[in-house]
Parts: structure tokens; C-alpha cells; sequence
């Protein structure tokens, strides 16, 4: 890597990217930080050397992530600067007052029944969303500013992204504009005060209007503004009054391509990668697999689950009620470069999105994965939101409604008797939410500003 700044802000420079321009990244997740937060804006500094553009990263040297993955150290390389700086969050008092040891589950996921009632967790949620706003990460904001104002000057650089959540970042590059003269992106990877566990927080009046007042000065304040769906993009730009762009999620094609390998035995295997927390956890899933196995021999016989991340005590619970243990897979995590390994033994891939207020809008990340894959999709969503309108623009699968259980079970049935072809060709439609296509889109936004 170009820069490295160590945590007491030394620099060691190399001589690389003299010839490209230079724009600052502020990223909370960052390798070896794992998880879904970090690859949108990994990908984005791997290609931008390629239209010119060095990215200088910066970064906590000290994150609190959700998990760690080494491999994904593959994609850094020389042309990109990396500065970390080290942060102080909550989180010790938080894990003392729980009793909680290990990573934080984000998004409200309790890996451990009972956990959303304690008396210390709801405390705990309710400090974190009226003391520590927009996040836990405010504390940073500070000592950043100070640090990168400098840098800024040093560096020569003109053009700074944000991206959040954590939305702390936002309030990092703000600070900045406010005091230099610099361009200034906010790229919104999810929504703020939208956000599916935004009523989780147990928020005052007061701390819910500091929320939407802070949002509303990112949104009004920042020389451009990104969001990663339709609806998010129509959403912010009501708050911002003026245009907002969109830039979706994606896939690489170094990470994930058509799979070659088709499931030869008579097993239906069902695979879902990620996180599942209570809101993902639909029971139409289950009913409906419950249901087609008590008809059907032939599918009780085949059937089998795989299941890869994180999942909500509530999934285990249905587990144990349906008697699905017995033909279930559970990997805890895995590295992002063994997925292909683990897609290419599926026969569909299942992706339960938020049942929430904001279902509309939900697009996960690993949509545009799954999609690489060239494997059907079956989904749980909104039956005519976002994430909809992408799996039918490239012919790549089915959005059943939240309570449509009839249609589930029809649809699950329909792909175990097709195990569609893997080596199908993809819709051309794909192409567009490669990572490198979706660069060459911001590049452009940001030689526009």
C-alpha cells in the first residue's frame, strides 16, 4: 500500500500513483474487517487506480467488525493508501454491562434467546441511540477532523468521500468541507433515520430530532449524494431537495462467476449466505418446506439446507420445531474467496430480505453476488420493491411476498424439480452491476463535481 499511517500518524511514504489524482475515502469497515460493510468501497479502491484516481483510505486501526477475513487482504494493492488512526467506542462498557463476549452482532441479531429482553441489553440500546448519535463511533469525529485536515493540506487532495453506516463518517467529511476547501460525496450504503432498526433505539423526542437534523445537514450540506437503491435514492433526495445519484451494490467477476459445477445427486440443496436476524426469519419458509415434506417423499428425501453466517436464535428455534436439523448445514462464517466453492454445491439460493417498514427499499448486497453465480434465486421481499425489479430484469429468479405462502411453496417445488442449468446464460442485463462498470460510474460522478 501507498501511505500507512501508523497510530501515531507517521508516515511512510512510497513512491507510487505520482500521475493519478487523489481522492480521500472514509471508511469505518475496512480489511481485515469481514462482512458485508466493507466490499462496496474495497472494490471501489481496487479499480479506481484503473480511471485514474489513487485512493487514500481512511480507517480506524482498532474497528469493532462484525468478523475478520484475511483474504480479503488480496484485493488491496500498491496504488492504494491506507491510513489508520485509532478510535475509542463504547463497546468495552457495553460487553461489561451485558456480560457479552466476542464481535457485536450488528443489526440487531441475538444469536441467544432471551438476550432482546434483559434488562442490561435494552439499557444498553438505549444509551447507544441517546447518547452516542448518529452512532457509536461519534467520539471519533473529533480527533479525525483535527488529523485529516492536515493530511488534506499535505496531500493536495480536493475531492473526499464519506460512506456510511456508521453515519459518523458523514459527520467526519462535513467537518472537514466546513473548514477547507474540498469536494465532498456522502454515499449512503444504507439509510439513516430509515434504517429497518431505526425504532429499535428507543429513542426521546430529542434524540430523534437530532437524528433527522443531523441527516438533513449531510443530505443539503455534501456537493453530491449517493444511494444504493431507487427507493433510498427517491427517499434522500425529498430530504435533500436536489438530486440524489444512484450507484447499486455489485459483484466482482474475480470473486464470482457462473458456476461450472452442477449438483449431480439426487440432494436439493438450499443455500442462503449471510447474517439472518428476526426480521429475515419468514415463516412461510418453513411452513412451506414443512409442508412439502409431509406431501411429498421424494422432496423430504432430497431436500437439505445450507446455511453460512450468522443466525438469530429464532432460526434454530424453527430448526428444532420443523425437525430440520438432521438435513442442515450450519457454517458460522466463511472467508469471501470459499463462496464460489460452497455456491457451486447449490442447487438455489435463498434470500429472505427485511421484513420491515423500509421492505421496499431493501436490496442486499449478496443479491448481486447470487446473481453472478448464474444459480436461481428465491426470494422473500417486497413483491414489487427494488430487489424485485433487479431479479426480474435479469431473468435470474423469484420475489415471493412476505405472507404469500402458497406462492412459496409452488416456487420451491417448481425449482426442485427444474435444478435449473448453472451453466445457463446470463441476461446481458447483469454486466451492468459488475464492480468495475460501477467504478467507471463513479469515477464519472466524481469528475462532474
Amino acid at each position: 500500500m501507498g501511505v500507512f499511517c501508523s497510530t501515531q500518524g507517521e508516515l511512510n511514504v512510497y513512491q507510487r500513483g505520482q500521475n493519478l489524482k487523489k481522492v480521500l475515502i472514509i471508511s469505518y469497515y475496512w480489511p481485515p474487517s469481514g462482512g458485508a460493510g466493507v466490499q462496496r468501497w474495497l472494490k471501489f479502491a481496487k479499480y479506481l487506480p484503473e480511471f485514474g484516481w489513487q485512493p487514500h483510505i481512511y480507517t480506524p486501526s482498532n474497528p469493532e467488525a462484525p468478523a475478520t477475513d484475511e483474504s480479503l487482504m488480496s484485493d488491496l494493492n500498491d496504488q492504494m493508501v491506507v491510513i489508520k488512526q485509532p478510535i475509542f467506542e463504547p463497546y468495552s462498557f457495553y460487553k461489561t454491562l451485558t456480560g457479552k463476549k466476542g464481535k457485536v452482532n450488528a443489526g440487531f441479531l441475538s444469536e441467544d434467546k432471551g438476550s432482546r429482553d434483559k434488562f442490561t441489553e435494552r439499557m444498553s440500546i438505549w444509551i447507544r441511540g441517546n447518547f452516542f448519535i448518529p452512532d457509536a463511533r461519534i467520539l471519533w469525529v473529533r480527533p479525525s477532523v483535527k488529523f485529516l485536515q492536515k493530511y488534506i493540506q499535505d496531500q493536495g487532495i480536493e475531492m473526499v468521500i464519506s460512506t456510511g453506516p456508521p453515519h459518523s463518517m458523514h459527520l467526519i467529511a462535513m467537518k472537514l468541507k466546513e473548514k477547507m476547501a474540498i469536494k465532498w460525496i456522502a454515499d449512503f450504503r444504507d439509510p439513516w433515520t430509515n434504517i429497518d432498526f431505526y425504532k429499535e433505539l428507543m429513542l426521546s423526542a430529542a434524540a430523534d430530532r437530532k437524528h433527522h437534523r443531523l441527516e438533513k445537514q449531510v443530505l443539503q450540506k455534501a456537493d453530491s449524494v449517493i444511494a444504493i437503491g431507487a427507493t433510498m435514492q427517491q427517499e434522500l433526495e425529498t430530504i435533500r431537495g436536489a438530486k440524489v445519484d444512484l450507484i447499486s451494490n455489485g459483484f466482482d467477476e474475480s470473486d464470482f462467476h457462473p458456476s461450472t459445477q452442477q449438483n449431480d445427486s439426487k440432494q436439493f440443496n438450499i443455500l442462503h449466505i449471510g447474517s439472518i436476524n428476526l426480521d429475515r426469519n419468514h415463516p412461510i419458509f418453513w411452513e412451506s418446506i414443512n409442508s412439502l415434506r409431509l406431501e411429498n417423499e421424494n422432496f423430504k428425501r432430497d431436500f437439505r439446507l445450507i446455511f453460512v453466517g450468522k443466525l438469530d436464535y429464532s432460526v434454530r428455534e424453527s430448526l428444532e420445531k420443523y425437525h430440520l436439523k438432521e438435513v442442515c448445514q450450519i457454517i458460522p462464517y466463511l472467508p469471501h474467496n470459499q463462496l464460489q466453492a460452497v455456491i457451486d454445491t447449490a442447487d438455489l439460493l435463498y434470500l429472505p430480505l427485511n421484513n420491515t417498514l423500509n421492505a421496499k427499499g431493501v436490496v442486499s448486497g449478496k443479491l448481486f453476488e447470487y446473481l453472478a453465480s448464474g444459480k436461481p434465486i428465491l426470494s422473500i421481499g417486497h413483491p414489487t420493491g427494488d430487489a424485485a425489479k433487479i431479479l426480474a430484469e435479469c431473468n435470474a429468479g423469484s420475489m415471493i411476498g412476505f405472507d404469500a405462502f402458497e406462492d412459496f411453496k409452488e416456487s420451491l417445488l417448481f425449482y426442485y424439480h427444474a435444478k435449473k442449468d448453472p451453466n445457463v446464460a446470463l441476461n446481458s442485463q447483469i454486466q451492468q452491476y459488475s464492480r468495475r462498470n460501477l467504478t467507471h460510474e463513479l469515477v464519472r460522478l466524481i469528475e462532474s463535481i
